[in-house]
């Protein structure tokens, strides 16, 4: 079950010039399913990307971080490739090996420098990587490689997703079109200390170097940053930005006028790939938005959306689509704010003024709450009456079926 989630259409996914994917069939958990990706780019392209926090990082993430610090020393990255069904994580020494192996393989096959490749797998924690059903099937993934094989690749990296997630959009600049791209994964273990288990974004601008690291930071930040479904974070998180610079748009500066314009557009796709997560949340039922105004600063917002955004309590009623806000309060009030004046928070359910002043609005009606809680998507709005800062999270309820998925989640 998703919220309000369309399936992507293969037409409605741009190609993007310089980037292409082979998809494959490797056997890795399941047979007859696509969960082999090779991402290849041309020469020349830029390469970003921001990783889990989570200390039991998988042997995957740390290859990526050494070849992204690498980079200029043996050559600019010009390959990813993705496994599914087997995370590689808490895999130890073997666990490394397999992943320079991967990429070792791919290299010869692409003709490149393994430390141009980054790896990435996502599944099952603590089970040894099936290194050679991997290596046997590279070949063939890199045969497939095409510009227009994105539902397909956003089909290979799923786990427990219900359907795949891709978007796709052309901005207009002064100097011609840009288009973007991006496919991610991800249904449960989702919170933000990162990004999301796995995200890809392409582009045919071109940066300058070294302004697409810190872009991709803080796209993550205003995107897969500010999601959560259960408040694990994975040890596989990876959310990596990728620019040809094959079409006419170059970008040299951040004053660059068309800086602001691909930014924006790349923060809107990011967005887009987020929420997709959180309305394919495992077992959701309930989309829903928590915004927080009013802080003294966006940090202090982040807290309080957070603190709602994760909640238990909260999600629960929501799926019960029980008025008990009460929850929510509770929530603000353990947020971290040491000295917020509870008299000035306000509240807001939907249309509905529910907290005023830091206690129940005279006006509200039980009925009104009911009401706006059996709706598919909820919006909760929440005012500190500190200041100006601003901050959204997005998240879901949590349901029966979350419980159930991640029970049987091995077998």
């Amino acid at each position: 079950m998703t919220v309000n989630l369309p399936l992507p259409q293969k037409d409605q996914l741009k190609p993007v010039k310089g980037f292409q994917m082979g998809i494959t069939q490797a056997g890795i958990k399941k047979a007859n399913r696509k969960d082999l990706l090779v991402m290849t780019l041309a020469p020349g392209s830029q390469v970003a990307g921001v990783f889990t926090l989570n200390r039991f990082c998988a042997a995957p993430v740390q290859v990526c971080r050494e070849h992204l610090a690498q980079e200029g020393r043996n050559g600019e990255i010009r390959a990813l490739v993705v496994n599914t069904g087997n995370a590689n994580a808490g895999t130890g020494e073997a666990g490394m090996k397999h992943a320079l192996e991967t990429c070792d393989v791919l290299a010869e096959e692409l003709k490149l420098n393994p430390a141009q490749i980054l790896p990435f797998s996502t599944g099952v924690i603590l089970e040894p990587l099936p290194i050679e059903k991997i290596t046997s099937a590279l070949p063939n993934a890199v045969a497939n490689l095409g510009e227009d094989n994105w539902l397909d690749a956003a089909e290979a990296i799923m786990t427990t997703d219900t359907q795949p997630k891709a978007t796709s959009m052309t901005v207009q600049t002064p100097l011609g079109s840009v288009v973007i791209t991006g496919i991610c994964k991800g249904a449960g273990m989702i919170h933000p200390n990162m990004a999301t288990m796995l995200g890809f974004i392409a582009t045919d601008a071109g940066f300058a170097p070294g302004l697409l690291g810190n872009l991709t930071r803080e796209i993550a930040d205003l995107s897969f940053n500010a999601i959560t479904i259960d408040g694990d974070t994975s040890t596989n998180d990876s959310f990596i930005v990728m620019a040809t610079g094959q079409s006419a748009v170059q970008i040299a500066s951040i004053t660059d006028p068309n800086y602001a314009i691909v930014r924006n557009a790349l923060i809107t796709v990011a967005r887009k790939l987020a929420q997709m997560i959180v309305r394919d949340g495992e077992g959701a039922t309930k989309f829903m938005t928590i915004e927080v105004c009013g802080g003294k600063t966006s940090e202090e917002c982040r807290l309080v959306a957070k603190a709602v955004a994760h909640s238990p309590l909260v999600k629960t009623a929501f799926f019960a689509s029980d008025p008990n806000l009460g929850r929510i309060l509770a929530a603000i009030g353990y947020a971290g704010i040491t000295d917020l004046d509870v008299s000035r928070v306000q509240m807001w359910l939907g249309d509905v003024w529910v907290a005023k002043d830091g206690g129940r609005n005279p006006s509200y009606q039980e009925a009104d709450g009911q009401r706006v809680m059996k709706e598919a998507e909820i919006t909760v709005k929440i005012d500190l009456g500190r200041g100006s800062a601003t901050q959204t999270m997005w998240t879901c309820d949590l349901s029966h079926e979350y419980v159930s998925i991640n029970a049987d989640y091995r077998s």
